[in-house]
């Protein structure tokens, strides 16, 4: 690890350690190239030793959780899909909670956004999977998945239609992706939660009140752990109201400007292993 007082320096700390650390993986834990540095594997393992609980916070599916399941102590547990899932990692990332869109408030969005923002295109994230639309920007991570229009995707009668919604995603080639937030929030707000963690107009929309923020509260609330007791981590929208609930926030040094204002402090940058950079420090803390 780093010498404590390099870490003082570059980093500003809260007056006491915390109890649970909550981070965000794309852009915040992990390095660009989706890997995890030895120093923060080194860091978790270390805030676990000491008794603070890690909670790894994130917009991915369940089945993306391989790059940090091997870095998950004690509870095993991780926030997915924005705070629609609740996984165990240490069982092949069986869900413990689910927090769906339903289908109704899913053809809502759909057809808000088509009336607002023509050329959307849209996928359909469940507990079994992807499915997408043919002109939707198709996952390398997720090869041969079923591709068809929403109302199909959707329907009382599709092939994973006894599988919950965790979310749904909305993608627009040419839209700004602030300015397309701002807009499917105008229109369709009043059936969804939406947010957005990708770089290009890529919406994310959970069931009403669901967030990271939201899940991470009641799995605090489960532990008795107060939100003062939370120290949070993250770069994108969707990670801002979590970094508002906690007692203590931190944004990347690459964090969206949205982020960098809502947060208590910053820190170095996901590639500068900022998130283990604060670690050290609080573990100095008594």
């Amino acid at each position: 690890m780093t010498d404590t007082a390099e870490t003082f320096r570059r980093v500003p700390l809260p007056a006491r350690p915390p109890r649970l650390i909550a981070t965000d993986l794309d852009g915040t834990l992990l390095h660009d190239d989706k890997s995890v540095s030895e120093r923060t594997v080194a860091a978790l393992a270390a805030a676990e030793e000491a008794g603070v609980e890690v909670f790894f916070v994130t917009g991915r599916p369940a089945r993306w959780m391989d790059v940090v399941s091997d870095h998950v102590h004690g509870h095993g547990l991780a926030i997915c899909a924005n705070g629609a899932a609740v996984v165990d990692l240490h069982r092949g990332g069986h869900l413990v909670e689910v927090r769906e869109l339903t289908r109704e408030a899913a053809v809502a969005v759909v057809t808000a956004l088509r009336e607002v923002a023509p050329g959307v295109t849209f996928a359909v994230e469940r507990t079994s999977g992807i499915t997408y639309e043919p002109a939707y920007p198709p996952f390398s991570d997720d090869p041969g998945v079923a591709v068809a229009p929403v109302g199909k995707l959707l329907g009382a009668d599709a092939a994973h239609a006894g599988q919950p919604v965790l979310k749904l995603l909305a993608h627009h080639a040419d839209l700004d992706p602030d300015a397309f937030l701002q807009l499917a929030r105008r229109a369709a707000g009043d059936f969804g939660q939406f947010t957005r963690s990708s770089p290009s107009a890529l919406l994310e929309v959970s069931g009403r009140g669901v967030s990271k923020a939201s899940t991470l509260a009641r799995c605090c609330a489960e532990r008795g752990i107060a939100p003062e007791e939370v120290v949070a981590f993250g770069d994108m929208p969707n990670d801002l109201e979590m970094l508002t609930w906690a007692g203590t926030s931190y944004a990347m040094a690459n964090a969206h400007p949205a982020v960098t204002a809502a947060t208590t402090y910053a820190t170095l940058s996901n590639q500068a292993d900022g998130v283990a950079t604060v670690i050290e420090g609080l573990l100095t803390l008594s």
